[in-house]
C-alpha cells in the first residue's frame, strides 16, 4: 500500500515490525510497541506531542470539502490526534489521507463515535437491554455494532456507559444498567469483549471506552452534571465495581466524568485518574475528556483553561475531546514548569500504543473497506437479531386474567402519539440510526397481524398539553408528525375507533429524548395529557392493554391500579413495532426483568433493592405507617416494581432450595440448588436469582446483594434443577479501612424471581 510504504520510508526501521498482535488494551505496561512509540517520541516536536492529544469534533465533513476545512489544516500541522462525528468510509478515508500522506510524521487519526446501543442496526437501549439479563446476546449486540461501525471506517466507540444509578430523575439512567453493581459488571465485560473482540488489530473492532468515570449516575437530585458526593465505602462497594470489571475485561480507553468526585472534577482528579485507576487498577490504556470536560472545569472553581488543562493532564488525563484546553495551553505550561515532559510524553506514548494495537500504522485504511461498507452494515441478519434482541428485553409488569397474548383475529384499536412514530423508536443516543427506517409500533403490528387481524389506528393525543415541553421532548430529529387537530378532537377520533374494536392496545409513555443525556426530571410520570387519554379509553369497557415507551422507570400507581395489562417495551431499537407485536401476539413469551427499581413516588428516590436497614426497620411488606419506625406518613416504603421483577406468560413455581452443606470454608464452595417448574400453559424463559445477606460485619451491610443469576428455558410442566455455586471470594467487600475482606459469620442465601420474593436459607463462613 503506498500509504503504508510512506509511513515506512518516513520512519525507516523504527515502524517496519508487524503490527498483528493479540488485542490487550491495558497491557501497554509490557507493550511490544514500547520500543517503535519511543522512537516516535524522538522524532516529535513538542507541538506535534501536543496536537496527538487533541479529539476535535469533525460535524461530519462533507465529502470533498475535507480538504479546504479547518480540521484539515490542522491535521496537516500534526495538531490533531483523532476525529469523532464523522462517519462513512468516503469521508475518513479522506481525512485520514491528509494525516498520512500531508503530515510531517505521517502518524495516524483515530476516529471515535457514540455507537451507545447498536449502529445503523440499533438494538433496544441499554437499560432495557439490561433487562434481558442474557450476556451472550448482548455481547453479540457489541459485536454487531462493533462489525457495522468499523465497516463505515470507525475505530473507537465512547461505550460502555456503566455508570450505578438509583435515581430514575436522571435521564442517563437509559444509557446504564440499572442500579446493581454485580449485574453491571457482568454487562460491562460483555459489553467491551463484543466490542473489542480477541484481537484489536483485525478490522471489524472497535476500541471501546469505559465511562464515565466516575459516579456520574449519583448526581444530586438526578440533575445532569450535578455534584456528586459519597463516602470511600460506598464509592468501592456499590458504584466502582463496574468500571474495575471494564478495566479487568481489558478495555482500551477511560472516559472521565462530568461530576466532581471528593470536591475534585473527575478531569482534574489525580487520585481518581491515576491513584486508583493506573496504580491500582494497573490500567495502561488512555484517558479521554468528556465533551469540553476541561474547559468546564474552569466554572467548577479551578481555575483558567490554561490551569485547568494542566491540571487535567497532571491527573492523568491523556486526550481532550474538543475543548483545545491542551492544543493552546500546554506548551505553555510545560516552558513554565506546570506541567513535567515526561507527564506528557507519557500521555502522547499511551494514544500512540493505542494506535498500533489497532494496526493503524501498518495499514492506516483498514477500516476504509467500501465492500465491507455496502454489505456488513444494516443487513437482514441483523435487523432479525435486533428484533429478537427487543423482544427479549420487554418487560410484562401485569397481566390480570391473561389478556395477553393477544389473538390475531377481531379489531384491534392501536391508539397514542407514539404509535406511529419511527423517530422515537431506536431511543436516545442512537446517532448512526436512520430514524425514518425504524419500524413503528403501527407499521409492525400491521406485518405481524398481516390479515387475520383488523387494525384501527388514532393518535389520541398529543404528547403532552405544554406544545413548548413537546418541542423538547422531541429535539434531535425525534418529532412527532405534525398534527393540528386539539387533543379533544384527537381523543373524540379515539373512542371512536375504540367503540369498533374488540381489544384497545394503548401506545403511551415518554419521547425518546425524555430520557437521555441532559433530560432530567422532577415528575417522571406519563404526560398527563396521555393519563387522560388513557382513562377515557378504560371508561369504554373494552379490554386495555397499555404499551409504554419509557427511558427510565416511571411513576406507574394509578395506571397500575386501573389498567388491567402493561407491558414495557423502552425503546426498543430499530425494528421496534416487529418486537413489540411478537410479543403482544405471543410469538414471543415476555422474559425480561427490570434491572432499576420503579417507585411509587418520586419522593422515595434514591429506591434501590440492596438498602442497609436502620435500627428501626420497617419491612417493605406491611403498607402502614408504624410511629417511630423508619418509614414515610404519606407513602409504603416498599416500590411498585421491586428490581428483578417481571412477569411472564406463564408461572414459575419455585421449591426444595438445598444447600451441599452448611459450612463453607475459605478455600471451599457450595452449592445452592432450587427446583423451578413451568405451572402455567405457555413454554417460557425464568431469570433466577440468587442474593446473599451478610448478618453480622464490621460495618453495615445491604439487606440483599445479587451474587448470581442464570435465564432458563422451561417448557410448560417441565421441572429443572437450578444450581449456583458459592466461594468465599464472592461474598467479599470493601470495610472501613478500604480493604477486600470476607468476615466469618452467618449468612443468609435467597433464591427467586425477583429481589423480593425468593426462598431463604443459612450458611456459616469459616474462619482460615
Amino acid at each position: 500500500m503506498k500509504t503504508t510504504k510512506i509511513i515506512n520510508t518516513f520512519l525507516g526501521c523504527l515502524l517496519l515490525a508487524s503490527c498483528s498482535q493479540n488485542n490487550s488494551a491495558t497491557s501497554n505496561l509490557y507493550s511490544p510497541f514500547d520500543a517503535k512509540v519511543d522512537s516516535i517520541l524522538n522524532l516529535m516536536t513538542i507541538e506535534e506531542k501536543i496536537g496527538q492529544l487533541n479529539l476535535p469534533s469533525a460535524g461530519d465533513i462533507t465529502t470533498g470539502q475535507a480538504q479546504s476545512s479547518d480540521i484539515a489544516k490542522k491535521i496537516e500541522e500534526g495538531k490533531v490526534g483523532g476525529l469523532f462525528n464523522i462517519k462513512s468510509v468516503e469521508k475518513i478515508k479522506e481525512v485520514q489521507r491528509i494525516a498520512v500522506e500531508k503530515s510531517r510524521l505521517k502518524i495516524p487519526l483515530l476516529f471515535g463515535m457514540d455507537v451507545i446501543h447498536g449502529y445503523r442496526t440499533t438494538f433496544p437501549i441499554p437499560l432495557g437491554l439490561s433487562c434481558s439479563w442474557d450476556m451472550e446476546m448482548i455481547e453479540k449486540t457489541a459485536r454487531i455494532a462493533a462489525i457495522e461501525a468499523s465497516a463505515d471506517g470507525l475505530n473507537w466507540t465512547f461505550s460502555p456507559m456503566v455508570d450505578i444509578s438509583r435515581d430514575p430523575r436522571w435521564g442517563r439512567v437509559s444509557e446504564g444498567s440499572g442500579e446493581d453493581p454485580y449485574l453491571g459488571s457482568e454487562i460491562a465485560k460483555a459489553m467491551v469483549h463484543g466490542y473489542q473482540g480477541d484481537d484489536l488489530s483485525a478490522n471489524n473492532t472497535l476500541l471501546a471506552c469505559v465511562k464515565h468515570f466516575a459516579l456520574y449516575g449519583a448526581v444530586e437530585a438526578g440533575r445532569d452534571y450535578n455534584t456528586v458526593d459519597m463516602s470511600k465505602i460506598r464509592m468501592y462497594n456499590e458504584y466502582l465495581p463496574p468500571y474495575k470489571a471494564a478495566i479487568d475485561a481489558g478495555v482500551g480507553t477511560v472516559m472521565a466524568a462530568f461530576n466532581d468526585v471528593d470536591g475534585v472534577p473527575s478531569t482534574g482528579n489525580k487520585w481518581l485518574l491515576t491513584d486508583l485507576l493506573r496504580n491500582d487498577w494497573n490500567f495502561n490504556g488512555f484517558v479521554v475528556t468528556d465533551y469540553t470536560g476541561i474547559n468546564e472545569m474552569i466554572e467548577h472553581g479551578m481555575g483558567n483553561l490554561q490551569q485547568s488543562s494542566a491540571l487535567a493532564l497532571n491527573a492523568g488525563v491523556d486526550m481532550d475531546m474538543v475543548g483545545e484546553g491542551f492544543l493552546t495551553t500546554v506548551k505553555k505550561s510545560v516552558d513554565e514548569g506546570l506541567i513535567p515532559i515526561a507527564q506528557l510524553n507519557a500521555a502522547v506514548k499511551r494514544i500512540l500504543i493505542a494506535k498500533y494495537e489497532l494496526g493503524l500504522f501498518e495499514n492506516p485504511y483498514k477500516y476504509c473497506d467500501e465492500n465491507r461498507a455496502k454489505t456488513e452494515i444494516y443487513t437482514q441478519e441483523n435487523r432479525d437479531f435486533a428484533r429478537k434482541v427487543g423482544a427479549e428485553s420487554m418487560v410484562l409488569l401485569k397481566n390480570n386474567n391473561a389478556i395477553l397474548p393477544l389473538k390475531k383475529s377481531g379489531t384491534i384499536a392501536l391508539i397514542g402519539p407514539l404509535a406511529d412514530t419511527p423517530e422515537n423508536m431506536a431511543g436516545t443516543w442512537s446517532v448512526a440510526t436512520v430514524q425514518s427506517e425504524s419500524i413503528s409500533f403501527l407499521d409492525g403490528i400491521k406485518t405481524v397481524a398481516g390479515d387475520k387481524a383488523k387494525i384501527l389506528y388514532a393518535r389520541g393525543s398529543h404528547l403532552d398539553y405544554d406544545k413548548e415541553f413537546e418541542a423538547i421532548a422531541t429535539m434531535h430529529g425525534k418529532a412527532l408528525k405534525k398534527e393540528d387537530r386539539t387533543n379533544e378532537e384527537l381523543k373524540a377520533e379515539a373512542l371512536k375507533i375504540a367503540a369498533q374494536s374488540d381489544v384497545i392496545i394503548a401506545a403511551l409513555g415518554e419521547s425518546a429524548e425524555m430520557s437521555g443525556e441532559c433530560s432530567s426530571r422532577t415528575t417522571i410520570e406519563i404526560p398527563q395529557v396521555q393519563k387522560d387519554l388513557l382513562k377515557a379509553l378504560l371508561k369504554t369497557g373494552k379490554p386495555v392493554v397499555l404499551v409504554l415507551f419509557t427511558g427510565r422507570p416511571l411513576v406507574l400507581v394509578e395506571e397500575n391500579n386501573s389498567v388491567p395489562a402493561i407491558l414495557n417495551v423502552w425503546f426498543s431499537g430499530s425494528e421496534a413495532g416487529l418486537s413489540i407485536s411478537d410479543v403482544l401476539f405471543g410469538a414471543v413469551n415476555p422474559s425480561g426483568k427490570i434491572t432499576a427499581t420503579f417507585p411509587r413516588s418520586v419522593g422515595q428516590i434514591p429506591i434501590y433493592y440492596s438498602y442497609k436497614n436502620t435500627g428501626r426497620p420497617l419491612s417493605n411488606t406491611e403498607g402502614k405507617f408504624v410511629k417511630f419506625l423508619s418509614n414515610y406518613i404519606d407513602e409504603r416504603n416498599e416500590p411498585l416494581f421491586p428490581f428483578g421483577f417481571g412477569l411472564s406468560y406463564t408461572n414459575f413455581k419455585y421449591d426444595n432450595i438445598t444447600l451441599s452443606s452448611q459450612k463453607l470454608s475459605q478455600n471451599g464452595s457450595i452449592n445452592v440448588s432450587v427446583e423451578v417448574t413451568n405451572t402455567g400453559n405457555y413454554n417460557g424463559k425464568e431469570i433466577v436469582q440468587l442474593y446473599t445477606r451478610d448478618l453480622v460485619g464490621s460495618i453495615t451491610r445491604p439487606v440483599k446483594e445479587l451474587k448470581g443469576f442464570q435465564k432458563i428455558d422451561l417448557k410448560k410442566g417441565e421441572t429443572k434443577t437450578v444450581t449456583f455455586t458459592i466461594k468465599a471470594e464472592d461474598l467479599k467487600f470493601y470495610n472501613s479501612d478500604l480493604k477486600f475482606v470476607n468476615e466469618p459469620g452467618d449468612f443468609e442465601v435467597f433464591i427467586g424471581t425477583n429481589s423480593s420474593e425468593n426462598l431463604k436459607s443459612t450458611f456459616e463462613l469459616l474462619k482460615d
